[in-house]
C-alpha cells in the first residue's frame, strides 16, 4: 500500500500562486520507482490529468490545459511530491488529487492508489 495525503489547497484571488503538496508513504513501493500524477475534478465533471512525474528520472509531462502555469517537482528526502501552481484563473478552482503508481500510467486516471484531496478556489 502507498499513502498519500495532499495539503496546501486553499482560496487565493485570481492572479495568484498556490503550491500543493503530497507527502507518500507506505511499504509497497519505494518512492523512487512511483509514477506520480496531479488531477483534478470538478462536480458533475470527469477528473482532468494536470501532470505526472516519473520519480526516478524525473521525466514530467503537463496537459495542454496547465503548462507554463503549473510545475511539479519532488524531494526524494521527504518522498513528497509537490505541483507550484502560477496565474490561478476562477477555472482552476477544483479538488486536486495526486495520484501514484509503480506503473507509468502518465496523464492516463488509471493509478492505484489516490490522496483525499484538497480544494483549490480561485475568486475573481
Amino acid at each position: 500500500q502507498v499513502q498519500l495525503v495532499e495539503s496546501g489547497g486553499g482560496s487565493v484571488q485570481a492572479g495568484g500562486s498556490l503550491r500543493l503538496s503530497c507527502a507518500a508513504s507506505g511499504s509497497s513501493a519505494s518512492f523512487s520507482g512511483l509514477c506520480m500524477a496531479w488531477f483534478r475534478q470538478v462536480p458533475g465533471k470527469e477528473r482532468e490529468a494536470l501532470g505526472v512525474i516519473y520519480i526516478g528520472t524525473a521525466e514530467t509531462k503537463y496537459s495542454d490545459s496547465v503548462k507554463g502555469r503549473f510545475t511539479i517537482s519532488q524531494d526524494n528526502a521527504k518522498n513528497t511530491l509537490y505541483l507550484q501552481m502560477n496565474s490561478l484563473n476562477a477555472e482552476d478552482t477544483a479538488m486536486y488529487y495526486c495520484a501514484a503508481d509503480s506503473v507509468k500510467w502518465w496523464l492516463l486516471p488509471e493509478y492505484k492508489y489516490w490522496g483525499q484531496g484538497t480544494q483549490v478556489t480561485v475568486s475573481s
